[in-house]
């Protein structure tokens, strides 16, 4: 009997295929690419149609030869290649302070400055709705307690004055204590409606709440420790049914002299961040200290603060402008698959000359998309730099192009894979070898220098981003799989590990993988991020939640965080650790459990809607002791 193979499906049989999937909701990894939009509702589903069909316009019409067949070969993966025929960027770090202090305008209506911080939280949630309408990525604000510090003071004295109405038999300092404590208490109000509009306002046709971030920690006033306090509280009280908030991610700003010292001003709002993160995760930590931040610190600037953005970007160096992360972003990335490179090179020299090649296409792919982002104009983006949120749009008009603008923006080339890179270069990843170690960072290190390169070659802000894989991470591994089979510690499980991580399966200490991860932070100057995983019930030793942040700290991280589980009985509303049974009301019901788990480097309410491959990551985490 003669053998026939069937015919190759082309990319318009493929196109709908997918759309067969889209109407049937079988396949799990398509309609949930992104753990935190509903894939089968029906924005979702409709969202989804045009997701495939603006990648095939975008394939089929935009993208050059060379491009186009290392994405065909399981090379390189472009990042929201849907969102590419848009001209839009991934994500923006908004000038929340500007937009608030001279108001702004979200298509139906001028919204004038707040007087006082309700408004100015309503109104910060507003402008992330707005926003996010207009990017693919997330946004963030970079100076939150900075930049909401002046709508405290705005409070605080409405309080005064309507309290001196009253007569009221008090001394001149018993009044202003008072108005202190109102405007304490509305502060709170505030913050905890701040966080339940983050995770109930939908954006993109309904389909998701808006993708955001919040840096916050160095204010040391008596308006910006206001913020921070009551910002930290309202995120332990959670949700109206004590339901962990998945947005904003919340990133901690650590600087020694502000909260690092117990003598430092912010030391008491470090320790409450620590029992926050304890019972819900958030906030992450970012360390201006690390060499590569502190270089752009100036003291008494918040603007020259680093500042980080949900799962780990980072901008910072400008060749056209302020280096600072202030109304900039990351216009696209495009990441490289070091894993099918290693399995294609026979040797260290060969992968080095091929990493080189792909990398040279990635910078290319990258110029021609920027090229055709350049020539949008402002009244394509009404919000994003009509209202000047990317810094220098509001010296534009309705009909200037984009290049001035988005010059200031990042163009980062990503990796994924480089653990199971490294085994099938040498036997063993980065976290059970020196040697493998040694090759990782000589591999990164070649990823920069290229990324440096391409900043002279173009004048423009190339840099190297550790891939924040989701969709990604199981989608280069079935490509790989077929072609290559099951190789153990290569292509033997659904996942590749994300960037630069140890394998969330190998048993290694935190300290260990701390000092082995920080090598790779300062090469990775588009964003990076570290997760340590701890088991137990975290809150009751927040002096060993302390000792690892510390330690991150010291050892030259960037951008951390502490992993631990976090569930809810949705039968009695208990939070905590639950293991087969509600320790509250004993039911046993899986369905009952809220199992909150971090992702990338968000956060997701449930589970049942990761794709498989990150599912199949979350399962196989083991605990840094």
């Amino acid at each position: 009997m003669i053998e026939t193979k069937s015919a190759p499906i082309s990319e318009d049989q493929e196109l709908m295929m997918a759309f067969q999937d889209i109407v049937s909701s079988s396949n799990q990894d398509l309609i949930q690419e992104n753990a935190n939009v509903d894939g089968r509702s029906p924005c979702g589903q409709m969202n989804k149609f045009a997701n495939e069909s603006a990648k095939f316009y975008a394939k089929q019409q935009m993208l050059s030869e060379e491009a186009k067949q290392a994405v065909d070969e399981n090379y390189i993966h472009i990042h929201d290649l849907d969102y590419m025929p848009t001209g839009t960027a991934t994500c923006c770090q908004i000038p929340l302070g500007k937009l608030l202090e001279r108001g702004f305008n979200t298509g139906h209506g001028h919204m004038r400055s707040p007087q006082t911080i309700l408004s100015a939280m309503a109104l910060a949630a507003i402008i992330f709705q707005s926003n996010q309408n207009q990017q693919h990525g997330g946004q963030s604000f970079q100076a939150f307690d900075y930049d909401l510090a002046p709508f405290v003071t705005r409070s605080y004295k409405k309080q005064l004055h309507k309290l001196q109405q009253y007569k009221l038999p008090l001394s001149k300092n018993e009044l202003e204590e008072l108005a202190w404590a109102e405007t304490d208490h509305e502060c709170y109000q505030a913050c905890e409606a701040f966080i339940h509009n983050l995770n109930s306002l939908h954006s993109r046709s309904g389909g998701q709440v808006p993708f955001t971030s919040i840096n916050y920690g160095t204010d040391t006033s008596k308006e910006g420790r206001m913020i921070i306090k009551n910002l930290l509280l309202a995120t332990q009280a959670g949700l109206g049914k004590g339901e962990t908030p998945i947005f904003p991610i919340q990133i901690f700003k650590m600087k020694k002299g502000i909260n690092f010292y117990k003598e430092d001003p912010n030391y008491d709002l470090y320790q409450l961040a620590l029992k926050t993160t304890a019972k819900r995760l958030f906030p992450n930590f970012s360390f201006i200290d690390a060499p590569f931040n502190l270089e752009y610190y100036e003291e008494g600037n918040p603007e020259s603060e680093v500042a980080y953005m949900g799962c780990r970007t980072r901008i910072m160096a400008n060749r056209h402008g302020k280096e600072n992360s202030v109304g900039r972003g990351n216009l696209s990335f495009t990441s490289i698959n070091l894993v099918k490179i290693a399995l294609t090179s026979q040797t260290f020299e060969a992968f080095i000359q091929k990493l080189d090649e792909y990398t040279d296409v990635v910078i290319r792919q990258l110029y021609e998309r920027y090229i055709f982002q350049t020539h949008k104009l402002v009244k394509d983006f009404t919000f994003l730099h009509g209202e000047g949120v990317w810094t220098g749009s509001s010296e534009l008009g309705p009909e200037d192009r984009l290049e001035k603008v988005l010059k200031q923006g990042s163009l980062s080339v990503g990796f994924i894979g480089l653990a199971e890179c490294l085994v099938a270069l040498t036997g063993k990843h980065h976290g059970e070898s020196d040697e493998a170690q040694n090759l990782g960072e000589e591999i990164v290190a070649f990823l920069r220098q290229k990324c440096d390169q391409a900043c002279e070659q173009y004048d423009l802000n190339y840099s190297l981003i550790a891939t924040p894989a989701e969709g990604l991470s199981g989608r280069f591994t079935k490509r790989d799989q077929k072609e290559f089979g099951k190789i153990k510690g290569v292509t033997d499980r659904d996942y590749y590990t994300n960037s630069f991580h140890i394998p969330v399966y190998y048993p290694i200490c935190a300290m260990e993988k701390i000092k082995r991860e920080a090598v790779y932070h300062p090469y990775t100057n588009a964003g990076h991020i570290t997760y340590i995983e701890v088991d137990g019930d975290i809150s009751k030793n927040l002096k060993a939640m302390d000792t690892l942040v510390k330690t991150m700290a010291e050892s030259g991280i960037g951008y951390g965080s502490v992993n631990h589980p976090v569930d809810r009985c949705k039968n009695c509303g208990y939070t905590g650790m639950i293991d087969n049974e509600c320790p509250s009301c004993q039911i046993t019901d899986e369905k009952q459990i809220d199992r909150i788990r971090r992702i990338t480097g968000y956060l997701v309410g449930t589970m049942d809607k990761w794709n498989t491959a990150k599912a199949s990551e979350e399962h196989d985490r083991v605990r840094h002791v």
